[in-house]
């Protein structure tokens, strides 16, 4: 009987961190890939087509940085919007059996420019990187977001 029930405990848990793992929702702390300081933090949800979306819910003050209001350089619809509360990731689709999100779309509020965006997160669901590149993902940057409790 003992055993039945630790065993069921055990699956318990180790179905839950799976489902855990495999969902890309939530509050994620963006760490700067040049810095390594943190840069912002978005909130990434499921949408009704099971596609992900991100969005900036607060900038990160950082020393020697002043934060952009808007952001100004980027392509229509963002032209001039603000930074805070902008929807800098669309379009992620979760690959069937991996901890991976692809056909994604990132903007860098700060540069100006939209980016084909894939993710890969960890096992444990606590750590992503973030690829944005063009063309080839060879030809990008990957940030490391680190999940928030």
């Amino acid at each position: 009987m003992k055993k039945n029930i630790l065993l069921t405990a055990f699956t318990s848990l180790l179905f839950s961190t799976a489902a855990f793992a495999n969902d890309l929702s939530g509050v994620w702390q963006q760490i700067d890939d040049k810095t390594g300081s943190a840069k912002a933090i978005i909130e990434i949800r499921k949408e009704a087509n099971n596609t992900y979306t991100g969005k900036i819910i607060k900038v990160t003050p950082r020393p020697g940085y002043t934060p952009r209001e808007t952001c100004n350089n980027c392509p229509a619809p963002y032209t001039n919007q603000p930074i805070l509360g902008m929807e800098i990731l669309k379009g992620l689709k979760h690959v069937e059996g991996t901890n991976n999100y692809e056909k994604g779309r990132v903007i860098d509020p700060l540069a100006g420019k939209i980016y084909n965006a894939r993710i890969r997160m960890n096992s444990t669901g606590k750590r992503l990187t973030l690829r944005g590149y063009i063309g080839v993902s060879a030809l990008g940057r990957s940030q490391t977001w680190i999940r928030m409790e």
